[in-house]
C-alpha cells in the first residue's frame, strides 16, 4: 500500500525539497510517494514559485498546512536552511499524532527545542531530526558513545552546516558537553568543546567548500582517521522510511536539544574568541 507523505516548508524550491520526492520513492520501493505540500511563500533567493514546484513534482499544492497534515499518512517539515521557521511550521503537524521528520537544523537554540518536543510531547506525536551525516557508513561503523577524543573537520559555513560537523561529535562522544570555545580566525573557524568529565573535541570548518569532511577518533583501545565518503543521504532516506514504517524514534530527543545548545553556544562564543561558553 503506497502511503502519502506531506511536505511543509518555508519555501519548495529548496535543495532538500527538490531531492526528497524522488530518494523518498526510490529507498522505499515505491512504498512513500510525496502527494502533498505546503510552502509559505514562494522563494525569495530567485527560483521557482510554490506553484511550479509542485507541478514540476506532481504534487497537489496546498494552501494551508491544515490541509497537508489533515491529507497526509506522514509528514516532513523541511525548511532546512531557516530553522527560525520550524516553531510555527511544526504546531499544526507535531498536535496530529502522525509520525513527523523535522529537517537539520532542527531549531534556532536548545529553548526552542525544547517547546517543538513539548508540542509533540503532549499529543503523543513521534518525531526526530538529524543531519543525514550521522548516517554516513564510516561512523555508523564506529563505536556510539565509546570516542574519549574526536577532531572533525569539513566544510561549508556556520549559518547550515555546524549540524554536520557537530552532530557526529556528539553521536560519537555522547551529549554531556559543558562548555565551548571559540578559537579560529578570518580563514577558518575553530571550536574546541569540553565535555564534564574532562574529554575534549575539536570541530574546525576552513570557510571553504573545497574542504573534506573527517574525523579523527580515539577510542581508549584504538584511533581512527577517517574521510567521510559514503553517501550518507541514501542511508539516512533509509532511516527515515524505517521511521515511518516502525515507528521507532532513532535520533534521543535529548541528543538533538544537546546539539542545539551547542549550535547556540558556538555562535555565542565566536563573538568572545578563546572565552569558555557554557551550554
Amino acid at each position: 500500500m503506497v502511503k502519502k507523505v506531506g511536505f511543509i516548508d518555508y519555501y519548495l524550491d529548496e535543495w532538500h525539497a527538490n531531492h526528497y520526492p524522488e530518494w523518498l520513492k526510490e529507498y522505499s520501493d515505491g512504498r512513500y510517494v510525496v502527494a502533498y505540500a505546503y510552502g509559505e511563500i514562494d522563494s525569495p533567493l530567485g527560483g521557482i514559485s510554490n506553484e511550479e514546484w509542485a507541478k514540476k513534482n506532481d504534487v497537489t499544492l496546498c494552501k494551508t498546512i491544515d490541509e497537508v497534515v489533515e491529507k497526509s499518512d506522514v509528514l516532513i517539515v523541511l525548511s532546512p536552511d531557516n530553522p527560525e521557521q520550524h516553531e510555527h511550521l511544526c504546531e499544526k503537524p507535531l498536535m496530529s499524532g502522525k509520525l513527523t521528520y523535522v529537517d537539520k537544523t532542527f531549531a534556532p537554540d536548545a529553548d526552542t527545542a525544547r517547546r517543538i518536543f513539548k508540542i509533540a510531547e503532549k499529543s503523543g506525536t513521534k518525531l526526530f531530526s538529524t543531519s543525514a551525516l550521522r548516517y554516513a557508513t564510516e561512523i555508523q561503523e564506529m563505536k556510539k558513545g565509546e570516542a574519549i577524543y574526536v577532531s572533525s573537520i569539513g566544510p561549508g559555513v556556520e549559518e547550515n552546516y555546524f549540524i554536520h560537523q557537530f552532530e557526529p561529535i556528539v553521536y560519537l562522544m555522547g551529549p554531556d558537553v559543558k562548555r565551548i570555545m571559540y578559537t579560529g580566525s578570518i580563514n577558518s573557524m575553530s571550536f574546541t568543546l569540553e565535555y564534564s568529565d574532562g574529554r575534549r573535541a575539536y570541530m574546525n570548518m576552513p570557510r571553504t567548500w573545497g574542504a573534506p569532511q573527517m574525523l579523527a577518533v580515539k577510542y581508549s583501545d584504538s584511533f581512527v582517521m577517517q574521510k567521510l565518503e559514503s553517501d550518507s543521504f541514501k542511508n539516512f532516506m533509509h532511516a527515515m522510511v524505517k521511521f515511518f514504517d516502525d515507528g521507532e524514534v532513532p535520533v534521543d530527543p535529548q541528543e538533538t536539544i544537546t546539539l542545539m545548545a551547542i549550535i547556540g553556544a558556538a555562535s555565542e562564543a565566536m563573538k568572545k574568541p578563546d572565552e569558555w561558553v557554557n551550554l
